[in-house]
């Protein structure tokens, strides 16, 4: 049985600005932002090309059985990956967001990193995978399946 990872609910503190924050700054469309269940507001968004989405919503943790809430801005490491940084880096600043420079650690793939953190502080990191040019995740997952079957 596949077990698969696609959403991920982020604490924060204003549901609107956070979605107005990932949409227009980082570039994350919108699947969902409505009522789903009385009382029970759910806005829900992709990255660009990923399978994993993140949940923005005040009432989202009440269904975690008692687990309660974490504090906005408390989740950090987060991480996107691109396949050229350098161009995900002029267009997230052409968005207006504040984010570093890229910062190599190695010259290997998958060594190159840039970082941001939105209204709450909740902490991203943007990593340059330069081999999802060719091998783009879809493609590999897809492959994988395959020979599994």
């Amino acid at each position: 049985m596949d077990f698969t990872l696609e959403v991920i609910p982020l604490p924060v503190s204003d549901i609107d600005r956070a979605r107005d924050f990932y949409r227009d700054k980082v570039g994350f469309h919108v699947d969902i932002d409505q009522e789903v269940m009385p009382g029970m507001r759910i806005v829900q968004l992709t990255p660009p090309g990923s399978g994993c989405s993140i949940a923005l919503g005040d009432s989202l943790w009440d269904l975690t059985n008692g687990q309660g809430k974490p504090q906005p801005g408390s989740y950090q490491g987060l991480q996107l990956c691109v396949a050229d940084i350098k161009a995900a880096h002029a267009e997230l600043v052409e968005r207006g967001l504040e984010v570093s420079e890229p910062v190599q650690y190695t010259p290997d793939d998958g060594a190159t990193f840039m970082y941001f953190k939105d209204p709450d502080g909740n902490g991203w990191s943007i990593q340059e995978y330069r081999r999802r040019a060719t091998e783009p995740l879809h493609k590999v997952l897809s492959e994988q399946a395959g020979q599994q079957g």
